[in-house]
C-alpha cells in the first residue's frame, strides 16, 4: 500500500512536530507500506521520508521543476519524479496512493488535504484520509469544520470522510482497519424557495 504524506517542509518549526513525522515515517516502514510524499529535503516531509526508508519503505518524491531547480528535492528517493507544475504534482500523489495522511503544515498542506477531502466528497475517490493532530496543530481548522456542520454548509455525514488522530500509532491503527464507505451524496434535500414564497 502507498501512503501519501503531505506536510510542511519547513525546518524552523518546534522540534516535536519533528519526532511525529519521524514515528509516521518508522510505522510506515514497519507496517510494510511505501510512502509517497512532496519530494523535498526539508522540514517534516524530509524526516519522514527518511524515518521509512530506513524501516524498509520505497519512498517516492514527486515535486515540480520550479521546486527541484532550488535543489530542494531529495535524492535518496526510490523513485523521483520531477513535474511541470503543482497541478501536475498533485494529481501524481493522489493517483499513486491508497491513503492519504496530514501532518501539521502549512498553505500548501492545508490545500492539498482539503483537495482530497473535496475529491471524496465528489466520489471521486473512496481513500482514508487522516488528519494526525500533533500539539494541537489542526484544533482550529476542525473548529472551522464544526462550524461548517453548525451552520449547514456541510452535511454531518461528511464527518465520515476524514479522521483525526492524535498520533502516528492512532492513524496507522484507523488505517489497518480502513473499509470504504458507502458514496455519500453531496447535495443537500432542501426546499423550493419559489414554492415557499407561493405557498
Amino acid at each position: 500500500m502507498n501512503i501519501c504524506v503531505f506536510s510542511s517542509s519547513s525546518n524552523a518549526i518546534p522540534e516535536i512536530y519533528f519526532e511525529e513525522a519521524r514515528m509516521l515515517g518508522r510505522l510506515i516502514g514497519d507496517s510494510g507500506w511505501n510512502m509517497v510524499y512532496g519530494g523535498a529535503n526539508v522540514g517534516l516531509m524530509h524526516v519522514c521520508a527518511e524515518a521509512a526508508r530506513d524501516r524498509g519503505a520505497k519512498t517516492t518524491g514527486i515535486i515540480p521543476e520550479l521546486i527541484h531547480a532550488h535543489r530542494l528535492s531529495n535524492p535518496n528517493d526510490h523513485e523521483q519524479i520531477i513535474t511541470p507544475n503543482m497541478r501536475e504534482r498533485k494529481y501524481l500523489m493522489r493517483k499513486r496512493s491508497n491513503a492519504f495522511i496530514a501532518l501539521p503544515g502549512g498553505f500548501g498542506t492545508l490545500e492539498e488535504i482539503l483537495e482530497v477531502i473535496t475529491l471524496k466528497q465528489l466520489n471521486y475517490h473512496n481513500k482514508a484520509v487522516i488528519f494526525i493532530n500533533t500539539n494541537g496543530y489542526y484544533d482550529s481548522l476542525l473548529e472551522q469544520f464544526e462550524k461548517s456542520y453548525r451552520e449547514t454548509f456541510a452535511k454531518e455525514s461528511y464527518r465520515s470522510m476524514y479522521f483525526v488522530a492524535s498520533n502516528s500509532e492512532e492513524a496507522i491503527n484507523y488505517l489497518l482497519e480502513y473499509s470504504p464507505s458507502e458514496p455519500l451524496s453531496k447535495w443537500f434535500n432542501v426546499p423550493n424557495k419559489e414554492n415557499e414564497k407561493k405557498n
